[in-house]
C-alpha cells in the first residue's frame, strides 16, 4: 500500500512540480535569449514563472512529507529516548496535519473570494481561482500525508535516490 502512495505521488505532485520547474527553465532561456538578440522579452513571463512557482512549491509538499525529506532539527536526538521520538515524531505529525489542513481551508475561502470577485492576473488577463484552488488541493494532501503518519510509522529520512524502502531505485 506504502509503494503505491509512493509511486501515485511521484507520478502525480512530483511529475506535476518537476514538469513545472522544467518548463521555467525554458521560459528563462527564451526570455534571456529573447531580450539578448531580439530585444523583446516574452510576453507575460512573469506572471508564467510566478504561476509555474506556485505549482513547484506547493506540488512538491505532498511528496517532501511523504518521503520524510523536509528540514529537521535533530540537534537532541542522541539524548532522547527512543520511546518518546515515536510520540514526539506523531504528535509532530499530527499539529502538521492541522496546520496544512487549516491552510488548505483559508486557501479555499481565498479562492472563492477570487473567483467571485473575478480577480485576474494583470498582463496575460488569467483567472486566479484555479491556481488558488491548485494551491488548496495540494495543502489538503499533505495534511492528509501528515494524517496518515500520525497512524503509520513514517519512512525514515534517506539519501536521495532511494525509494521509500530504501533499496536503490
Amino acid at each position: 500500500m506504502l509503494t503505491f502512495l509512493d509511486r501515485a505521488l511521484r507520478w502525480s505532485s512530483g511529475l506535476m512540480a518537476a514538469m513545472a520547474l522544467f518548463t521555467i527553465m525554458w521560459l528563462t532561456l527564451v526570455d534571456v535569449l529573447g531580450r539578448k538578440f531580439l530585444n523583446h522579452s516574452v510576453p507575460g513571463g512573469l506572471e508564467i514563472t510566478e504561476v509555474l512557482m506556485v505549482v513547484v512549491i506547493f506540488g512538491a509538499l505532498p511528496l517532501v512529507s511523504w518521503r520524510n525529506e523536509h528540514v529537521v532539527f535533530d540537534s537532541l536526538d542522541p539524548f532522547t529516548p527512543d520511546w518518546i521520538k515515536g510520540i514526539q515524531q506523531r504528535a509532530v505529525h499530527l499539529i502538521c496535519a492541522g496546520v496544512f489542513g487549516f491552510m488548505a481551508h483559508l486557501m479555499v475561502l481565498r479562492a472563492d473570494r477570487f473567483a467571485e470577485y473575478g480577480d485576474i492576473t494583470v498582463y496575460l488577463q488569467l483567472p486566479l481561482s484555479p491556481v488558488a484552488w491548485m494551491m488548496a488541493i495540494f495543502l489538503a494532501l499533505t495534511a492528509m500525508v501528515h494524517a496518515l503518519f500520525v497512524f503509520v510509522q513514517a519512512p525514515r529520512q534517506h539519501a536521495p535516490g532511494t525509494d521509500i524502502e530504501g533499496a536503490a531505485s
